[in-house]
């Protein structure tokens, strides 16, 4: 939380230097006119926020909606309110008229619901699950109002023969682990060339189980719970699943054993880090589980790897674990994703664009093309000729 609390104000100080160096343009238009082009606010919007993220996604939704100058009505997840609220209260502070940022708590089916429906709402950007977004999406296009989604993912993590496998194995466990694995992006699926499978799979759960679980308050934890009863069960539902497909648990799959956390959190919602060996087309492997839990299987070649990667009915992030530049560049060429790292995971800035393709959702956040979604354009075209015009008197002007 600290190293995220310190890096939000970087969003508002990037579209802060947008908007303030944000141009009109012209156009070619053919003929003795002058065509300006204007970005305007679309008016009033809806944004709804998950709980994972709480103020991190908040932010990365208002400062591009503000800055374009919309006025925003922002409904944070009933399970993690309070800091988006404590967010409006310095908005307040700061000087932000009343009525341009308006939180609403609420249940998705109320309160989330009237939003979306509602007729003065020209916008919903909503970050949360494949099934809200369909909803959403339906339910704002009744009033033709835009939508952009940013929703599901399993992202797969590619790792050929020539890459660092240290840095693999501590790659992958921050990319999977970090928030006990409750981020869209972790990641979900360890792909490994068959040469070095067993090697890094071996590393990797000798990794996840040197990982310690504890009060999230205290520093020397390195993984906390997950959010919820209802989120602790669903995982354990899912290494069900894993089970009577055939998968094999390697390690993890279970709450931690009894007195080996703090007596403060000994009755919180923990799931020990869980990486299952799989195969291709189990459940396990195409559905979204949102906790601390990896599949690992193996491929055979490059081919092999972009198809299994691909292969997949989400389509957020990927990350490409090689020392050959020309091969990270063309795998990542390759993936069906919206956001590729190389050699890396889970990083963002708020001037890179990030979104993703098919289940994962429509539209962008983060860069410019976040700030123009906030927008549309009015065009002006001015006649600058002063000859005299009649269409119905002359000819040659209707048919010229």
């Amino acid at each position: 939380m600290r190293a995220q609390l310190g890096r939000l104000p970087e969003w508002f100080e990037y579209y802060g230097a947008i908007v303030r160096t944000h141009e009109g343009r012209t156009t070619p238009f053919l003929g003795p006119y002058l065509n300006y082009v204007q970005d305007m606010p679309l008016g009033a919007v809806a944004q709804i926020t998950p709980w994972n993220h709480p103020l991190l996604i908040a932010v990365k939704k208002l400062a591009p909606a503000l800055a374009a100058g919309n006025s925003v009505v922002l409904k944070p997840s009933e399970l993690a309110p309070v800091a988006v609220l404590e967010l409006a209260r310095i908005f307040k502070e700061a000087g932000l008229p009343d009525g341009v940022l308006s939180v609403l708590p609420g249940l998705g089916p109320e309160a989330g619901a009237a939003m979306c429906s509602h007729d003065l709402v020209r916008k919903v950007d909503l970050t949360g699950g494949t099934p809200t977004g369909r909803k959403v999406g339906a339910a704002a296009g009744a009033n033709l109002a835009s939508v952009v989604s940013e929703l599901g993912g399993k992202a797969p993590m590619i790792v050929f023969p020539d890459a660092d496998l240290d840095q693999v194995v501590n790659g992958a466990a921050f990319a999977s682990f970090v928030a006990s694995g409750q981020t869209c992006i972790m990641g979900a699926r360890l792909l490994v060339h068959e040469s070095i499978y067993d090697d890094v799979v071996g590393r990797f759960v000798a990794k996840a189980e040197s990982i310690q679980l504890g009060d999230p308050m205290e520093t020397a934890t390195q993984m906390g719970p997950v959010v919820s009863e209802a989120q602790m069960q669903r995982v354990l539902d899912y290494v069900d699943i894993a089970k009577a497909e055939g998968a094999r648990i390697l390690t993890g799959g279970k709450a931690p054993p009894a007195g080996s956390l703090p007596d403060e959190v000994a009755n919180g919602y923990y799931v020990e880090p869980t990486i299952i060996a799989a195969k291709p087309g189990m459940r396990c492997v195409q559905e979204e589980v949102f906790g601390p839990y990896v599949v690992c299987y193996p491929f055979k070649d490059e081919a092999d790897a972009i198809r299994l990667a691909n292969d997949s009915p989400f389509g957020l992030a990927a990350a490409i674990w090689t020392r050959d530049v020309a091969r990270g560049h063309r795998v990542a060429s390759e993936m069906d994703v919206g956001i590729v790292w190389i050699n890396d995971h889970h990083r963002n800035d708020p001037s890179s664009p990030w979104g993703g393709t098919k289940d994962s959702g429509i539209g962008r956040e983060n860069g410019l093309e976040a700030f123009r979604e906030y927008t549309q354009s009015r065009s002006v075209v001015v006649r600058m000729s002063d000859e005299k015009f009649d269409w119905f008197e002359d000819p040659n002007a209707r048919y010229s």
